[in-house]
């Protein structure tokens, strides 16, 4: 049974590639990394008490003195689609059914001398794993009969369940100089890996470029590398400044899954930030930072989802194939307040806020399904000093609840929409050295 037009099947197919929940204030980035990148919603270029620097601003590493810390997230995230209006069985909704990872990572700060200061901080990008399992539950209604035979089509017309697990391991050894009295640089070196397997896109596959490294076949991995270059500066007693900028990571290409991405490959997009970070008493900290991440210099993340529609348009997979469609660069703004309630305990609070990098539209409703990301998100946390010197970390993050609907690319006078929200734990420990 055959529901849509050749090139609906090719829109459904595009859309199932990236099932993932983007976050706020960041994209597909976390909202921070550290403990108080965590607590503080990410306000950190400016903010020195930790060692992962090598995650927000490398010239800050020569304030973090020798202590190694060890984290990990507890991620918990949802996410439903809903289709209605099109006439047909696949008007339904479905929920991801994967909704907790554990995300880990750890830092650690050397001081060689008064001026030079050296680390390692290792961070991840995870929880990007969605698995929809419901289904038309109407027999040879999937969208490739030759690769699916009679099995019911999912929500995006492919068979079984339909989603992507996606994880990222970035290690950045860090190396920072006081040059001046209260003020550093710092680079850190971006050595990045990548897991990936796709599922459910078998329907995909006439459309690639290769259409055998499209879908179901196991994980992938590839490497990459960037380098990020920060500065910090002790201005005053009472206000510190920062500027940091991340290259972009430049990845290898998924060899088994290359007729998905555009040019065969997911580069993490350049971006970069700067900071301020006030202290009216002994008691307070107030931290700005604004950053932009530049999306559109990705091929996979930037390029118009209807670039392979056009009439001899390049093919999935391609380099000037369909991507994203997130072709607004992203800035975010993020708040952060710490308050040291005594010689021990240490409470913080943050906020951030991100602008969606792509628009409510025909070609970007249906995919936004799949890339959910709420823009509001605040944290709160905690670290506690023990008699031995080293601390204790707890923080929560919440990523508010929000419905995206639009109308549909698959079917025309249909309206689909997508309700992500997250809650994280974060728990970290620190030894001072």
């Amino acid at each position: 049974m055959r529901f849509l037009s050749k090139t609906q099947y090719f829109i459904t197919l595009l859309l199932i590639g990236f099932t993932t929940v983007t976050f706020a204030g960041g994209g597909y980035f976390s909202i921070g990394y550290g403990h108080v990148a965590k607590q503080t919603a990410g306000a950190v270029t400016a903010v020195a008490e930790d060692a992962f620097a090598g995650a927000s601003n490398p010239g800050k590493l020569t304030a973090a003195g020798n202590q190694f810390e060890i984290g990990a997230e507890f991620f918990n995230p949802h996410r439903k689609v809903k289709r209605t209006g099109s006439g047909t069985p696949f008007d339904f909704s479905s929920n991801s059914r994967n909704s907790f990872f554990i995300i880990p990572e750890f830092a650690y700060s050397h001081q060689m001398n008064d001026k030079v200061t050296v680390g390692i901080t290792a961070y991840a990008n995870g929880g990007l794993n969605s698995e929809y399992t419901a289904t038309s539950g109407i027999p040879n209604t999937n969208a490739n009969l030759v690769a699916c035979g009679a099995k019911p089509g999912n929500f995006f017309l492919g068979c079984d369940e339909a989603g992507f697990d996606l994880a990222q391991l970035i290690i950045a050894p860090t190396i920072a100089w006081e040059f001046a009295p209260g003020h550093s640089i710092g680079v850190s070196p971006l050595l990045a890996l990548q897991r990936f397997e796709s599922f459910g896109l078998h329907a995909f596959a006439p459309f690639s470029k290769y259409p055998s490294k499209v879908t179901n076949n196991g994980h992938d991995i590839a490497f990459g590398a960037g380098v990020r270059l920060g500065w910090y500066g002790e201005i005053t007693p009472w206000l510190s400044l920062g500027a940091a900028y991340a290259t972009k990571v430049y990845m290898q290409e998924f060899d088994d899954y290359k007729g998905l991405f555009a040019g065969g490959s997911f580069d993490i997009p350049a971006n970069y930030s700067v900071g301020a970070a006030v202290r009216p008493n002994e008691n307070w900290i107030i931290a700005l930072d604004v950053q932009r991440i530049e999306f559109s210099e990705v091929k996979t993340l930037g390029n118009s989802l209807l670039n392979s529609l056009a009439p001899g348009g390049p093919l999935i997979g391609s380099e000037h194939g369909s991507g994203f469609g997130w072709k607004h660069n992203q800035t975010n703004y993020r708040l952060g307040l710490t308050y040291f309630a005594s010689a021990r305990l240490t409470l913080r609070a943050g906020y951030a806020y991100g602008k969606r990098p792509n628009d409510n539209h025909l070609s970007s409703t249906t995919f936004s399904l799949l890339t959910p990301n709420p823009i509001h998100q605040a944290s709160v946390g905690l670290s506690w000093e023990t008699k031995s010197g080293n601390e204790l970390h707890v923080g929560f993050e919440h990523f508010f609840k929000e419905t995206l609907t639009g109308p549909s690319a698959l079917f025309p006078g249909a309206r689909e929409s997508v309700t992500p929200y997250v809650n994280a734990l974060h728990v970290a420990w620190t030894w001072h050295l």
